[in-house]
């Protein structure tokens, strides 16, 4: 039975998942909130955004992605499944490290950091000097 919304061999990896890393359902807390931001009529007056707590881990997710209540059960379960993973194999999701890549490129270089950048762009730069070629100028009369 299609409890999510979603194509049937997606909810059955996600069960597979999930029973692999010993989430079950009777250890899930389950809320409906009131989500917030776009989606109209439909999020304001409805409580779309789900609330999970998988009670062994003590682990929380909220997920308001989409504006259907039921995708978003989806979702939430997903993203538990996968933070639980990345605790059991003590290693960060390629997720999470693509988003600490973007943070760390958009983080502001310190001044000596610049200072560095610019001296060796200098010293590439006289290096390339060093290789063009030699024309005579004779000076005229």
């Amino acid at each position: 039975m299609n409890l999510y919304g979603v194509n049937p061999n997606k909810q059955k990896a996600l069960e597979e998942k999930m029973h692999k890393l010993g989430i079950y359902e009777h250890d899930l807390i389950e809320k409906f909130v009131r989500s917030s931001g776009k989606g109209g009529q439909n999020v304001n007056k409805l409580s779309t955004c789900v609330y999970l707590k998988h009670i062994p881990t003590n682990i929380e997710v909220k997920c308001q992605l989409e504006r259907s209540q039921s995708l978003n059960r989806f979702l939430a379960r997903r993203i538990l499944a996968n933070r639980i993973e990345e605790m059991v194999l003590g290693r960060e999701s390629s997720e999470r490290q693509r988003i600490e890549k973007i943070r760390r490129q958009k983080r502001k270089r310190s001044r000596r950091a610049k200072e560095k950048i610019l001296e060796l762009k200098k010293f590439q730069s006289a290096k390339k000097d060093l290789r063009k070629k030699v024309t005579a100028q004779i000076p005229e009369v």
